[in-house]
């Protein structure tokens, strides 16, 4: 194996691991840092690619989105193709709340429309945890969804 790669074996699974792997800034966060980090996050969720964002997660990352548990980058490109099939024209703003070391809290809303064009403003929290190389390995997320009219859309 290269230098530059591990691997990780957990109950008969392997995966391979590229060291290399980096998502600057790094922690430990400055606020400069951490509003970097969070400015970065939204672009990339508003480009609504789930490969693109799926990048900046660990190839081991655990989430939790609402009630659904995620594992590895591969279950977060499965959940934001679900997500962003079904939340249509979504828009999100995030804002840091507070960040230490290789965490970092924020809130955040994005708004969207279903199928039948109700239009839903969500509100919600996410802590999250980085590696040494600035890949976020753990994303805990509580979100509530609240109905609007398109004529209260702020974002």
């Amino acid at each position: 194996m290269p230098a530059n790669r591990i691997s990780l074996t957990s109950q008969n699974n392997t995966i391979a691991m590229d060291t290399t792997e980096q998502k600057p800034p790094f922690p430990p966060f400055t606020r400069e840092t951490a509003l970097q980090k969070v400015q970065m996050a939204e672009d990339a969720w508003n480009t609504k690619d789930p490969e693109k964002v799926s990048k900046a997660y660990t190839v081991d990352t655990e989430w939790r989105n609402r009630s659904e548990f995620l594992h590895g980058r591969q279950q977060v490109v499965e959940f934001l193709t679900r997500k962003w099939k079904k939340e249509l024209e979504y828009r999100l703003k995030k804002e840091l709340w507070a960040f230490t070391d290789n965490r970092i809290a924020v809130r955040f809303e994005y708004e969207y429309h279903d199928a039948d064009g109700q239009w839903y403003r969500a509100y919600g929290n996410e802590n999250w945890e980085f590696d040494p190389n600035g890949l976020m390995k753990k994303r805990f997320a509580s979100i509530n969804d609240l109905p609007i009219k398109e004529s209260e859309r702020r974002l």
